[in-house]
């Protein structure tokens, strides 16, 4: 059994990672400061911390004797990233640079960071490779890069080993439809749930690949078991691209088209050789599967 450190527990990925690391039989420490989380995710097996990661001195206690920490805890939202640059840097840098510390000072092994496809280059040639230049459109891309780069320098200069998981676009159960920056699916089906038009923003040809959370759990855990230390940023998505007009059609109902947003890339889609390679992970749930789960959870027929 190993004592592990989900940050950002209570939230969507990392309340999923604190599952599995119970199931799998591991002492199991959350830390979140419920900003964007919920306690009612966190599993009654898990040892709750209401801290937030700006707080090195509190880091410092619960890590000790951690053999790894699941860095997944962040302010997502890409559009505050925009109207509050300065406190989302807060959270999402120098509180990922808090968590680097606290694990050097206290001996942890391995830290799996969670890194995100905001980090590269809109212009990026499909599909995007872990070599694709990183020009985020956002602040909070920014931040992810700057994650990356202080992980792979803690591996460099102090010994400790990391990885980045660099996400696409992950949904499931527990992705909200309100509270924190939502993503298309949980909003659509929120829509649908009330009997409103689901509402696409522009032409709803942009595109996103989805990856089912689950399979983000399994890359984290397997990311955790694997010889990778360097900082590395690794593709986590699907490999497929779908545009939102499709998942409209796979949900169904009435739409309606609302403006554009600043700050988004408008086609995605990951290669992940290199996940396939390095950790022979790959995702076993397509988008159909977990969008009809998801409507049954929600009700909707």
């Amino acid at each position: 059994m190993s004592k592990c450190i989900v940050t950002g527990g209570a939230g969507f990925i990392g309340s999923h990672i604190t599952d599995k690391l119970i199931e799998l039989g591991h002492e199991v420490h959350v830390v979140d400061n419920l900003l964007l989380g919920k306690e009612e995710f966190v599993h009654e097996q898990a040892i709750f911390h209401k801290v937030d990661i700006r707080n090195i001195e509190e880091l410092q206690k619960i890590f000790k004797g951690a053999d790894v920490v699941f860095h997944q805890a962040a302010d997502p939202r890409l559009p505050i990233s925009i109207e509050d640059p300065v406190s989302t840097h807060e959270i999402n840098v120098t509180g990922t640079l808090n968590v680097l510390v606290a694990a050097k000072d206290q001996g942890v092994k391995k830290v799996i960071c969670a890194s995100s496809c905001a980090t590269y280059d809109p212009n990026a040639s499909l599909p995007i490779t872990e070599d694709a230049l990183q020009k985020p459109l956002s602040p909070y891309g920014l931040h992810k890069k700057m994650g990356e780069e202080y992980c792979r320098l803690f591996s460099q200069l102090y010994d400790l080993s990391t990885v980045c998981l660099r996400y696409f676009n992950v949904f499931g159960p527990r992705k909200l439809d309100s509270g924190s920056y939502p993503m298309v699916i949980p909003t659509f089906l929120g829509q649908r749930q009330r009997g409103e038009k689901m509402t696409i923003v522009g032409d709803g040809k942009a595109t996103r690949d989805y990856v089912y959370v689950a399979d983000v759990v399994f890359a984290n855990i397997v990311a955790w078991k694997s010889g990778i230390r360097d900082g590395r940023g690794i593709n986590i998505g699907n490999g497929k691209q779908t545009s939102v007009n499709e998942i409209a059609i796979a949900i169904g109902g009435e739409k309606i088209n609302i403006p554009s947003r600043p700050g988004e890339m408008q086609k995605i889609e990951a290669d992940i050789s290199i996940a396939k390679e390095l950790f022979g992970w790959k995702p076993s749930v397509t988008l159909e599967e977990g969008i009809a789960e998801l409507k049954k959870e929600w009700g909707i027929v």
